[in-house]
């Protein structure tokens, strides 16, 4: 038999493997004599197939051309391969990060170090003032920060967008257009548009492989969605009610430090500080005000978690109501989450498939005062679920849980990453 398949590339004997490109290559059952090899299934790369190319004639006649076409991978698969393998010489993909100073884009770097992907070249796109900056990205070198400049990102395999919507929206399209990289934006440019996927990987991973441009969704939604989804698919939600608790850290860099810097004159002076960022000052106080009001009495940060909820678990009408509340926290959102569903609800069942879900912690045991708090959350790739139980006012039918994630990581830095794993599994790097 003859088999069409992906194989990986090898630097020599002793040495590591690429892990940058998967080859193409055929694999025919052959006696281990053959081709010198110790597998009697020997793989053949481009220069044995010479070798063997009366063999591989006859192989052809005897399957037939058509279930030799069957077993090719798409048009868009190899041309994939094939551009990978040319813009990264082979050694591994080419990733730029836009707003790589800012908090998110700080955060993607640091996720990168830890990732499978397979990083030869990182390039950090910054404002014209930084550029020129070295900037240390442990295991990944020391990197100079340059002016974004649209020749340098598309010939990247990936662009991270860690920048505000109105750059995505000017730029986004333009940096994947045609044989452009995969891009993974961080604004809400192109959450709801209809022909841009809005990704949580362990959810709806198998939308990276249809668009270039990925939306990374909102970071409140996606802390949610870790917890929403695996009962989504146990019970059937039938609505939502919510209440964020968000972090300092939600406003970037500068939140963080107006709240540092606030609690300081509070705390020492004695005088009230000054708010630019948030809309009061934010130390010992909690803000009900998270973006901009709308007609209907929500914040737009409300009517996100509303809209991004629909689109992931692909339930257009599904009835979400959420109160966004901005709290002296530095990072790591929570959330109470109340929750209908179709189906009556086992509430041992339910912690049982939140603990075995990827990316939660079940952390539940009140009896030792074990539940979801930013303190524990903070830094941790997994969301945090607990002080799960039967809803009073839904009964058999409702749960009530609390939640809570590192928005930098899960909410953003994390997921972007996680999307570009799946996009290059999907189109056979080795990751």
């Amino acid at each position: 038999a003859l088999h069409f398949t992906p194989l990986q590339a090898t630097r020599g004997p002793g040495q590591a493997p690429c892990a940058s490109r998967a080859l193409w290559g055929f694999s025919l059952p052959l006696p281990k004599e053959a081709c010198g090899l110790e597998r009697p299934d020997c793989i053949l790369n481009m220069s044995a197939m010479r070798q063997f190319s009366v063999l591989l004639a006859l192989s052809l006649v005897s399957i037939g051309a058509d279930a030799l076409v069957s077993r090719i991978p798409s048009k868009r698969a190899r041309m994939s391969v094939a551009r990978q393998m040319v813009m990264s010489g082979g050694e591994g993909l080419t990733v730029g990060v836009a707003g790589a100073t800012g908090a998110v884009g700080v955060e993607i770097v640091n996720v990168l170090q830890k990732s499978s992907l397979p990083v030869s070249e990182l390039r950090l796109f910054s404002s014209a003032r930084s550029a020129g900056k070295q900037q240390d990205c442990g295991k990944l070198g020391t990197v100079e920060l340059e002016e974004f400049q649209m020749d340098r990102a598309r010939s990247c395999d990936v662009v991270f967008l860690a920048v505000g919507g109105d750059f995505s929206v000017d730029f986004a399209k333009k940096i994947c257009e045609n044989d452009g990289p995969v891009v993974i934006d961080n604004s809400s440019a192109f959450r709801m548009a209809e022909d841009v996927p809005l990704v949580v990987p362990e959810i709806n991973g198998k939308l990276c492989k249809k668009s270039k441009l990925i939306a990374n969704p909102n970071c409140t939604t996606a802390i949610a969605m870790m917890a929403l989804a695996p009962l989504h698919r146990l019970y059937g939600i039938k609505r939502v009610i919510m209440s964020t608790y968000q972090a300092a850290s939600g406003a970037g860099a500068a939140g963080m430090e107006e709240l540092n810097e606030g609690v300081k004159t509070m705390a020492v002076e004695g005088t009230a500080p000054e708010n630019k960022v948030f809309a009061h000052p934010l130390p010992f106080n909690v803000i009900p005000h998270i973006d901009k009001f709308q007609d209907n009495g929500y914040t737009k940060e409300e009517m996100k978690v509303t809209w991004e909820t629909r689109k992931i678990l692909n339930e257009p009408e599904l009835p979400v109501s959420c109160t966004a509340v901005r709290i002296p926290t530095l990072r790591a959102h929570a959330e109470a989450i109340t929750i209908e569903f179709e189906k009556p609800v086992d509430v041992d069942e339910a912690k049982t498939a939140l603990a075995s879900a990827s990316g939660l912690k079940l952390v539940d045991d009140v009896s030792s005062n074990q539940y979801p708090m930013p303190l524990t959350a903070t830094g941790e790739y997994d969301v945090e679920v607990g002080r799960v139980r039967r809803s009073l006012i839904f009964e058999d039918k409702g749960l009530d849980l609390f939640v809570c994630g590192d928005q930098l990581l899960r909410g953003a830095a994390l997921n972007a990453v996680l999307i570009a794993e799946e996009c290059f599994a999907e189109s056979g790097v080795a990751v």
